[in-house]
């Protein structure tokens, strides 16, 4: 998983990346981070950075996102890692809400950023997304990947962020399509909805204003379902599902301040 530790200090902080994407997507933050925390970056199975030579990604093993908690666990586990502040970002938030119903002594603090435990829009729930609209992404991926990807990145980032974008469609389009495809239909299909009743770590979440995969509303459901304390929900201002790319003073704020509530508490 290409794990390795940058930094450190007291606090370890794990910097979980999203679909998509690389422990590179954290490269804006984690000067500022590594300074005083010992920060642990990796990448899972399913990202480009992962060598092709190894094949780690099975489709059938990762069939769910209980199969990528088991990898966190064991990471976790491997590097003889408890209570960390868990940073996951998009389907890593949700990856990381499990494994703490699982295992919540590995964790004292989860800051969620642009998370969903559920995409698709019901009478009760919006999640952002009809099913014509899932059934039509994925059959993008399927038949022309790098073309979806191109047009996907510029709306996911932002498009006033053409370098956050750059950074971004670099990395997704390194993936292997029918890994693409096979970790899309894991995410844009399952519903975690009645797995925040059972998460009691602390939690901030963080949702940015303009977010094409996940609107705000699903930010204030997560708190209002969360067992345990939400510390804060945080509204980052601007387009965009990743506010490590286009806001990260913003978000180092955030993280700053969760670190010193935690040590008051």
């Amino acid at each position: 998983m290409n794990a390795r530790i940058v930094g450190s200090g007291d606090t370890t902080l794990v910097l979980s990346h999203g679909y998509g994407g690389s422990q590179s997507m954290w490269d804006y933050v984690l000067p500022s981070l590594s300074q005083s925390n010992r920060v642990l970056l990796f990448d899972w199975s399913f990202s480009s950075a992962v060598d092709p030579s190894i094949e780690i990604f099975d489709s059938l093993k990762y069939s769910s996102l209980n199969d990528f908690a088991d990898d966190l666990i064991s990471l976790l586990d491997e590097m003889m890692m408890e209570g960390v502040v868990y940073v996951g970002h998009s389907v890593a938030a949700m990856v990381g809400c499990i494994a703490s119903v699982r295992r919540p002594e590995l964790f004292s603090h989860l800051v969620l950023i642009a998370a969903s435990p559920r995409y698709l829009n019901t009478d009760d729930y919006k999640g952002g997304f009809e099913q014509k609209d899932i059934e039509s992404m994925l059959s993008s991926i399927k038949s022309n990947f790098a073309t979806w990807a191109k047009n996907f990145a510029p709306v996911a980032v932002g498009a006033t962020n053409p370098e956050a974008t750059e950074k971004f469609c670099a990395s997704f389009l390194n993936m292997r399509p029918e890994t693409a495809l096979s970790v899309a239909k894991s995410i844009f299909l399952s519903d975690w909805r009645e797995i925040l009743g059972e998460v009691e770590i602390p939690c901030t979440i963080v949702q940015g204003d303009n977010d094409i995969c996940v609107p705000v509303s699903v930010a204030n459901y997560m708190k209002s379902k969360i067992k345990g304390e939400v510390m804060m929900v945080e509204i980052v201002e601007g387009d965009g599902h990743f506010p490590q790319l286009t806001s990260p003073k913003r978000l180092l704020d955030v993280i700053e301040r969760v670190l010193v509530l935690i040590k008051l508490v």
